[in-house]
């Protein structure tokens, strides 16, 4: 019998699920063991795993699960450097040559596990089946909002923390924007024609803020663009991958410009492809904002579990888009889960 084990996240302040107790009962219902470990921090409560069916076992005990068992997670791992070895569906941030990537992939290698990385769960076209992408962008967009709201007051964006739901977000952010003062400030996106760009777009429209929208066809000639320098706010959209053009260069810092915010939502500054050349760290709950540059202030934003600032919704967005996938996990040897493993072999090769 196929066992989908799902761990509790490790990550402090991360309360996303990828499963919801609905899902585990079309699981269940399908011949699909499900195990859910108890969490001090998910959204949803684990009484609602156990009335759906589930066994439940304690926070972190999945390392003990039997050796069949697939274990679901999204974010990291404790980083306690142990092999590794069930099968692992999460988010690996392991194939771009991240130092932290690097060493997920060596205890799999250790450990003889397998990493189903779900940001290369993708359908025949080569698109991911399931994505927090949506939820990131509005999230990033309202973040890097905040961190402009700040500045105009003469600080440094403070700590962020989650919100009950969208409305509640948008609604404090147009409280921090009110409080700042006129001018209203305008944004230019690149990565407008994707989940994540539809996501910040949205939540900038939505408090009227004007938005220029940039896609493959804007940036197909290449950068560094003067244009973003000419809008008070970047937003990047876009997944870093070999050959993406740099949208702003290490010199942008002082070159003239309106640019006073960079909201880096794709964030992935450590890999080599990276569009964006003026930081080389990510941003936390804590600390949202990274001064780059003190006159005129430049300021960047990536924080990168952005769609936990919107918990509840976020998991179950994502969580419905996944859960056709997750009944085909009796046949992962082929389709998407095929093409994941595919992936996971190839890196592990060049290792």
């Amino acid at each position: 019998m196929t066992h989908l084990w799902v761990r509790a996240e490790a990550r402090r302040g991360e309360r996303r699920v990828g499963l919801t107790p609905d899902g585990a009962h079309e699981l269940l219902s399908r011949g699909i063991s499900v195990t859910v470990e108890e969490s001090a921090s998910r959204i949803i409560p684990i009484g609602a795993y156990g009335d759906a069916g589930c066994t439940i076992a304690p926070e972190g005990s999945f390392s003990q699960a039997p050796d069949d068992a697939i274990v679901f997670g999204l974010k990291e791992l404790p980083d306690d450097g142990t092999p590794l070895r069930h099968r692992h569906i999460m988010f690996g941030h392991a194939y771009k040559g991240q130092p932290a990537g690097l060493a997920l992939l060596d205890r799999f290698r250790a450990g003889g596990g397998v990493l189903y990385d779900l940001e290369y769960l993708v359908d025949e076209r080569g698109r991911r089946v399931a994505a927090f992408g949506y939820y990131a962008g509005y999230a990033g967009a309202a973040v890097a909002l905040m961190c402009l709201a700040a500045q105009r007051r003469g600080a440094v964006a403070g700590p962020i923390g989650a919100y009950a739901d969208k409305d509640a977000l948008r609604a404090d952010v147009a409280g921090s924007l009110s409080a700042a003062g006129a001018p209203g400030p305008d944004a230019l996106i690149i990565g407008a024609l994707g989940r994540v760009g539809r996501g910040a777009s949205d939540l900038c429209e939505a408090l009227g803020v004007p938005v220029t929208k940039w896609d493959v066809e804007e940036t197909a000639g290449g950068g560094p663009f003067p244009e973003i320098l000419a809008r008070e706010i970047f937003l990047n959209c876009i997944l870093a991958e070999p050959g993406c053009p740099v949208f702003v260069s290490g010199e942008a810092v002082t070159a003239p410009r309106r640019l006073r915010v960079i909201g880096d939502i794709a964030c992935d500054p450590t890999s080599a492809f990276s569009p964006i050349k003026v930081y080389d760290r990510v941003t936390s709950w804590d600390a949202p904002a990274l001064r780059v540059h003190d006159d005129p202030p430049l300021d960047v934003t990536a924080i990168d579990n952005l769609p936990s600032l919107l918990p509840l919704e976020s998991s179950q967005d994502f969580a419905a888009q996944l859960l056709p996938w997750l009944t085909d996990l009796p046949a992962m040897h082929a389709g998407a889960w095929a093409r994941a493993r595919d992936e996971f072999e190839r890196h592990i090769a060049e290792l």
